[in-house]
């Protein structure tokens, strides 16, 4: 099954489902519909930062500060952050995501909008990241990190993730542990 072909549930405003209908027709008719953003930290605190391949179907070849994805028909959230990182990581046996906010992201036509749930991580194994989906990876201080966000082009629902965790004072990088 391509990715266009992939089941999602449809909710409206109040992030309740409505209905169900294919991911290409959710972006192409700009139904509401749900995402997980998993801000990944290893042990040092750095955050996981990759480039999105070109076949990706919104926002190809933009680097991301998060990992995670639609969240499928009938799947909950945490279900989809736990699926997704390790998934796009290449793990298994990471702990389950903390969710840390949730907001309504509309995308200005690009595919609709989206209720975007926030979590975070810690990824202590090493990382072997789906190529499908990561055409460039690293670990990044929080420094080098700012020093970046005027540089390259960056997804933009991950941005407001950012600004989200940043406004709930979530967004301060520490090393963990």
């Amino acid at each position: 099954m391509s990715a266009a072909e992939e089941i999602l549930d449809v909710v409206d405003e109040h992030d309740r489902v409505i209905g169900r209908a294919p991911r290409g027709e959710v972006y192409a008719r700009g139904l509401i519909h749900r995402c997980v953003f998993v801000r990944v930290l290893d042990a040092e605190g750095r955050v996981f930062v990759h480039r999105r391949t070109p076949t990706k179907l919104v926002f190809p070849s933009m680097y991301d500060m998060f990992v995670g994805g639609v969240v499928g028909a009938g799947e909950s959230y945490d279900e989809a952050a736990l699926r997704e990182a390790e998934e796009e990581l290449g793990v298994r046996g990471l702990p389950r995501p903390e969710p840390v906010t949730k907001f309504l992201y509309d995308s200005a036509g690009v595919a609709g909008k989206w209720w975007s749930a926030v979590y975070q991580v810690r990824c202590d194994l090493p990382v072997n990241p789906q190529v499908e989906e990561v055409a460039w990876h690293s670990f990044l201080t929080a420094e080098e990190l700012g020093a970046r966000l005027g540089e390259w082009a960056w997804v933009p629902d991950g941005l407001a993730a950012y600004e989200r965790l940043r406004e709930n004072g979530a967004g301060e990088v520490r090393p963990a542990g």
